[in-house]
């Protein structure tokens, strides 16, 4: 069976990368990294975080169609290669995107079996605060983001699922609990529904011998 898509989305400074990560330790998922003409946050790595690339490049690939998604987020480009989600999709494992909410979009309408799955903080005000905090935007690009971010928001009904991230804890939680409601939908489900009606013939005689012994049906 071809594997499932889930896409995670959500404002910049809502805490993807940290839910990301903690889901990432807990099932089994083939994570897709994502490609960024933005330089390096303190902590990322090259291959692991993002592909780290100039625009140039970035383009190039763009221009050969290699990108599932893509989408341009407060100056900066971000996309998914198309390959290698294609190839573990087609290998039945389960992918995990984590994109910006243009490119989820793009992705839903490509892929409509595709699960998104909305990240929100608590409020904006939070979010500003987190923002402020990881000093990594000067005051006007937080402004922007944040704008960006009350949009997106407002948006958030055009998503399957919405995660509020308040508690670390307790988002991972809520997000690994929609993971399993969706591997466990009818459709996704026919091998086991294939198993629960199989019979092994020498277990069902051994059953009918049993029940004849204990009603005295043994027609001496």
């Amino acid at each position: 069976m071809r594997g499932q898509l889930f896409v995670m989305t959500g404002a910049s400074g809502v805490g993807k990368g940290t839910v990301r990560a903690k889901v990432l330790e807990r099932t089994r998922l083939f994570y897709s990294i994502s490609m960024t003409t933005r330089p390096p946050r303190p902590g990322e790595r090259h291959g692991v975080d993002y592909y780290f690339v100039d625009r140039p490049t970035f383009e190039a690939l763009l221009a050969q169609g290699g990108f599932l998604e893509h989408a341009e987020y407060v100056g900066h480009l971000y996309g998914t290669p198309k390959a290698p989600v294609e190839r573990a999709l087609s290998r039945g494992e389960d992918v995990l995107l984590e994109i910006e909410v243009q490119g989820a979009l793009q992705v839903k309408e490509r892929m409509p079996e595709a699960v998104l799955i909305f990240l929100v903080p608590p409020s904006l005000s939070e979010l500003k605060r987190r923002l402020v905090y990881r000093g990594t935007d000067d005051p006007e690009r937080i402004r922007r983001r944040l704008e960006q971010a009350e949009w997106e928001i407002r948006n958030a009904h055009r998503f399957d699922y919405v995660v509020v991230n308040d508690v670390l804890e307790e988002a991972v939680r809520d997000f690994l609990a929609i993971l399993t409601a969706e591997r466990r939908r009818t459709e996704r489900m026919g091998e086991a529904l294939s198993r629960a009606l199989a019979r092994d013939a020498s277990l069902e005689e051994e059953l009918e011998e049993i029940l004849r012994r204990s009603h005295g049906g043994t027609g001496d």
